[in-house]
């Protein structure tokens, strides 16, 4: 008995008894309001409400298969969490062009370009992840990297793609990646939609994990970006922010890097939280409370 219940209390189920009542709810409303069709209709004058009536019904069973077909897709489009390992990680830098630059107008001008830098920077963080640095036609109006982000890893490879638009295209940028050795892939490009999400998608369909910078990957739309980050994570790609992505790698405030490094790192590329513990810092070396405050809750 408890069986029963439970198909019934099942998606596919509950699907089939909505069926069920609809195909009641026309015997009940439409049949009796149409005109009763003669016992046998002849082929020269067929039953129009009756053809009608079939046609809805075999609407109905259509969609009604095509949601139960649907069904175990949904239940496989879910992918269980994976944490960030700063040893298992790679960063990849994708395309973040100055001409390119000019393409990312989902974001403020200002505030993107600090989270270009950012995104750059996670390998001064964490010195364990290997860099990557890749390029599409920048000779041409996508231009070079910025040097900010160059000077950053005077020896990491560059790969400089002349044509490919997919960076997982290039045979020589391939060949860098599988050469790490690591899983789990850190990146985020201009734009969202082609760099990004291209890329992204085929790491994961060579088995790798990926999680995608969102704050450093721009677009010219936010309907655009939403549309890629959908597409991203329908095929398990992790779009996150650079928050996340520094805190499941240091994981404990007290690890190495930790508090220690970290802090000065998030006062330069992430000054919201640098301001807080400079606040914190400035409280404890020299506050003392002024009127009211010895009142308030702690």
């Amino acid at each position: 008995m408890r069986k029963e219940i439970q198909d019934i209390e099942s998606p596919a189920g509950i699907l089939g008894m909505k069926f069920m009542y609809k195909r009641s709810w026309y015997s009940q409303n439409i049949n009796h309001s149409l005109p009763s069709p003669s016992p046998s209709p002849s082929p020269q004058q067929p039953s129009h409400q009756w053809f009608h009536l079939d046609h809805l019904t075999m609407k109905f069973t259509t969609l009604l298969t095509t949601a139960l077909t649907a069904l175990p897709i949904l239940a496989d489009s879910s992918f269980p969490w994976e944490r960030l390992n700063k040893n298992d990680s790679l960063l990849i830098i994708v395309d973040l062009q100055e001409g390119l630059y000019n393409l990312a107008r989902d974001y403020d001008p200002t505030l993107f370009k600090q989270n270009m830098l950012a995104h750059s920077a996670l390998g001064l963080a964490f010195p364990t992840l290997p860099v990557i640095l890749t390029t599409s036609a920048s000779t041409g109006p996508n231009g070079p990297l910025p040097q900010e982000i160059l000077d950053m890893y005077p020896t990491a490879p560059v790969i400089a793609r002349q044509g490919e638009v997919n960076a997982w295209d290039s045979p020589e940028f391939r060949a860098a990646v599988k050469a790490t050795g690591k899983k789990q892939i850190i990146l985020a490009g201009i734009v969202t939609d082609v760099c990004t999400a291209f890329l992204a998608r085929s790491l994961r369909a060579e088995g790798y994990s990926v999680w995608a910078n969102q704050e450093a990957s721009g677009t010219v739309t936010k309907e655009i970006r939403d549309l890629a980050n959908d597409q991203m994570m329908r095929a398990g790609v992790n779009v996150v922010s650079l928050f996340s992505i520094v805190c499941d790698l240091m994981r404990d405030w007290r690890s190495s890097p930790g508090a220690k490094e970290i802090l000065p790192w998030l006062d330069t590329y992430m000054p919201v939280y640098g301001m807080l513990a400079r606040g914190h810092r400035a409280a404890v070396e020299n506050g003392t409370l002024i009127p009211g405050e010895a009142d308030l809750p702690l």
